[in-house]
């Protein structure tokens, strides 16, 4: 019976030494897997924060602060909550993109100046913009992407929406006046 109650005691022992040794490592990986959440999280944030960025530049508006919060440091609950916030935003921020102020007098002038896609100097784009203009009514897409003829149709027009701002058609004198713009 002594032998028994040992025997008992010491599969007790173990059993409690196992379980404490379970506890930290279950505690441990539920972290790690946290970590790894978060971090997958983190990245899908950034694609969606760069898209809202990009689209905002592009229109001349100022980009979303983020306000400072350490994403590593948020519970993975609230990091599930920062991603569905980052995609609405870069789905409002295309959607506003993509209607244009006169999107139709844009796409007219476009249909007298050239492709989208036209490279031949020293006008480049479906809206015919030389380099000067290129720099100063869409400097940022310059500087990332090159001449016009790389930018998308709406990085364009959203460019000379930003010139029409302040200059209104006369860059396209001629095309301006067939399409009743002048």
């Amino acid at each position: 019976m002594r032998r028994s109650v040992l025997a008992c005691a010491g599969l007790l022992t173990l059993a409690c030494a196992s379980a404490a040794t379970t506890v930290p490592r279950a505690d441990a990986q539920r972290a790690t897997l946290a970590h790894v959440a978060v971090a997958q999280l983190s990245g899908e944030i950034a694609q969606y924060q760069q898209a809202t960025w990009h689209w905002q530049r592009v229109m001349g508006l100022p980009p979303t602060p983020t306000y400072g919060r350490v994403l590593s440091a948020m519970s993975a609950t609230d990091v599930r909550q920062a991603l569905l916030l980052w995609q609405r935003r870069a789905a409002a921020a295309l959607r506003t993109a993509q209607h244009p102020p006169q999107l139709h007098a844009w796409l007219c002038i476009h249909r007298y100046e050239g492709s989208w896609t036209d490279g031949g100097a020293p006008y480049y784009g479906g809206l015919q913009m030389d380099l000067s203009f290129q720099e100063t009514y869409g400097g940022w897409l310059y500087r990332h992407k090159g001449t016009a003829d790389h930018w998308t149709p709406l990085e364009q027009i959203w460019t000379a929406v930003r010139a029409a701002r302040t200059r209104g058609f006369w860059p396209w004198p001629n095309t301006a006046r067939f399409c009743g713009l002048m």
